[in-house]
C-alpha cells in the first residue's frame, strides 16, 4: 500500500472508556500529569494550529490535535462544491429490471467523495419551537441547498411547526414529532429512530439543546455529522461524546435571540472549507402555493375586503396555539380593545382582523362595528393573506418576518427597545416601523404613535 493512499484516511480516535481506573487518592496529581502531558503534546506534535480553531475535547479523543496541515489528499474531490451526480439510465425494457438511484447519488463514487471532501447527499433538521422558530430556519436551509448542490433537506418538527414547510421548496419532506415532550412513547420513539436511520443522512442538524438523551437520539440516527446546540449547563454533560460539532448558546431558551438566533450554526455551515469560500446568510424567503392563494383569497373577499385594499392585523389576545408567537417573547398580545382603537387610524383601507380560533370572532365583532375578520391558523394562509394586503400592523409574531420575506411594509409592536432590536434588526433597511412600550409591559404600547406611523402605508400598492 502507498504513502499516498493512507493519507486518504485520519488517524483513528481512541476515545477514553470506563475501563480507565484512577485512583481517588491522588486526583490532582493525576490531573495535573495529564494535563501537562497533553501540552507537551500540543507543543511538540502541532505547532502550527490556528489559534482561533475551537479547543478538541481531550476525553473525547485525547490524541485529535486538528486537522493536520502537512496532509494531502491529492487533486480527486479535494477542493471545490460537490456536483450533481449524473442518474444511470432507466432501461424499461431491460428483462433483469433496473435499479433506481436516488437523484444526485451515484454509488461508485459518492463514497469517495464523503470521505475526502465531506459531500452531504443528504440532511435532515430537527427544529424545535413553533411557526416563528421553524420560519427563522428557512435561511439555514437555503445556506445548506447553496453550499451542497443536489442535497436532499428533509425536516422533524413538532405539528405546529411542520405546517411551516409549506413555503419552503427547497425540503423534501417533513415528519411530526415533538422533541419537547419528556417521557416520549416507546413506539413512536424507536419509530423515528428508524425512520431516519433507514434514510441514510449525511448530516443532522438540531436546534433542540442536546442533553445526554437527544445526543443518543442524534447518534442511533448513524449520520457522520451530528451537529447540535447544547445546553450552557451541567445538563450537556456526555452530550459531545456523542455530537461532532456542538454550540454552546448564551442561555436555556435559544429563541430569546430573536432574529439571529441561529447565528452559530449559520456561521458553521457557511465557513470556508476545501477551497469554497465563505458563503453569506442568505435573506429569509418564502415560497407561497397558487392554491393557498386562492384559499386565502376567498376568505378576504367574503370578509368584505378587496385585494390591495387592506391591511392585516394580527396579534389578537387568544390562548390558542394558532397565534404563532415567538417562544422568546411570551408579551406579544394585545386584547380587542387596543386593536381597535388602533384600527380607527386606518384611511383608505380596510383592516383585516385575523383570529386564531372561532371563538375570538364573537368578541371582535362585538367590539368593532362592522369589521372584516378572516379566521386563519396556518403560516401558509397568513403568508398569502400579507401578500395580497398593503401592509401589517403586529405584535410580536409571525406576521412580522412573513412582511419582512414578502417585502411589505409594517408597523412591529413590541413590549420593550430591547426586544424590537432583537427580533427585527432589520426595520431600518426595510420598511418597517418599530414601536416600543416606554414600561416594559405590551399592553401600554402608545397607540398615538401607531396611528402617526401609518403613513408608511400611503402609495403602497399590492402585487396583482
Amino acid at each position: 500500500m502507498t504513502t499516498a493512499s493512507l493519507k486518504l484516511y485520519k488517524p483513528i480516535s481512541i476515545p477514553f472508556t470506563s475501563s480507565l481506573s484512577i485512583p481517588s487518592t491522588q486526583p490532582t496529581n493525576l490531573l495535573f500529569s495529564l494535563n501537562t502531558f497533553d501540552k507537551q503534546l500540543c507543543c511538540s506534535k502541532r505547532p502550527n494550529v490556528a489559534a482561533n480553531a475551537k479547543k478538541p475535547n481531550p476525553w473525547l479523543d485525547p490524541f485529535d490535535f486538528g486537522d493536520d496541515p502537512e496532509l494531502e489528499n491529492g487533486s480527486l474531490f479535494s477542493e471545490g462544491k460537490q456536483e450533481e451526480d449524473p442518474r444511470p439510465p432507466d432501461n424499461p425494457d431491460s428483462p433483469y429490471g433496473y435499479l433506481k438511484f436516488p437523484a444526485g447519488y451515484n454509488v461508485e463514487i459518492a463514497s469517495l467523495a464523503l470521505k475526502v471532501r465531506g459531500d452531504v447527499r443528504r440532511c435532515c433538521c430537527v427544529v424545535g419551537g413553533g411557526v416563528y422558530e421553524n420560519l427563522l430556519f428557512f435561511p439555514a436551509i437555503q445556506l445548506i441547498k447553496d453550499r451542497y448542490p443536489g442535497v436532499q433537506i428533509d425536516v422533524v418538527a413538532n405539528a405546529r411547526g411542520k405546517q411551516t414547510y409549506e413555503l419552503n421548496k427547497n425540503v423534501r419532506w417533513a415528519n411530526a414529532y415533538d422533541f419537547d415532550e419528556q417521557f416520549p412513547d416507546p413506539a413512536e420513539y424507536t419509530d423515528m429512530i428508524g425512520i431516519l436511520r433507514g434514510r441514510y443522512y449525511d448530516m443532522v442538524l438540531s436546534t433542540k439543546l442536546a442533553g445526554m438523551g437527544h445526543a443518543a437520539f442524534l447518534f442511533m440516527t448513524t449520520a457522520r455529522d451530528r451537529v447540535s446546540y447544547i445546553y450552557p449547563n451541567v445538563n450537556a454533560a456526555g452530550a459531545s461524546l456523542m455530537l461532532s460539532e456542538t454550540f454552546t448558546p448564551d442561555g436555556l431558551n435559544l429563541s430569546e435571540g430573536g432574529f439571529h438566533m441561529y447565528h452559530q450554526m449559520l456561521d458553521w455551515l457557511g465557513r470556508p472549507a476545501h477551497g469554497v469560500p465563505r458563503h453569506s446568510v442568505p435573506p429569509l424567503k418564502v415560497s407561497i402555493l397558487s392554491k393557498l392563494k386562492e384559499v386565502v383569497e376567498t376568505k378576504y373577499k367574503n370578509a368584505g375586503a378587496e385585494k390591495g385594499r387592506y391591511i392585516v392585523i394580527h396579534g389578537i389576545q387568544s390562548d390558542s396555539q394558532a397565534s404563532m408567537q415567538s417562544k422568546g417573547d411570551t408579551d406579544s398580545l394585545l386584547p380587542v380593545e387596543v386593536w381597535a382603537e388602533i384600527a380607527e387610524g386606518i384611511r383608505d383601507a380596510r383592516p383585516v382582523f385575523v383570529i386564531p380560533h372561532e371563538k375570538e370572532r364573537e368578541v371582535v365583532e362585538e367590539t368593532i362595528e362592522d369589521p372584516s375578520v378572516v379566521f386563519i391558523t396556518t403560516p401558509g394562509q397568513l403568508a398569502a393573506l400579507i401578500n395580497d394586503s398593503i401592509g401589517v400592523i403586529a405584535t410580536n409574531t409571525a406576521a412580522l418576518p412573513l412582511a419582512h420575506a414578502r417585502k411589505k411594509p409594517s408597523i412591529a409592536l413590541f413590549s420593550s427597545e430591547e426586544k424590537g432590536r432583537l427580533f427585527a434588526p432589520w426595520a431600518e433597511e426595510k420598511k418597517c416601523v418599530v414601536i416600543s412600550s416606554k414600561t416594559g409591559k405590551l399592553i401600554d404600547v402608545d397607540v398615538e404613535a401607531v396611528k402617526n406611523a401609518m403613513e408608511i402605508f400611503e402609495g403602497s400598492l399590492a402585487l396583482v
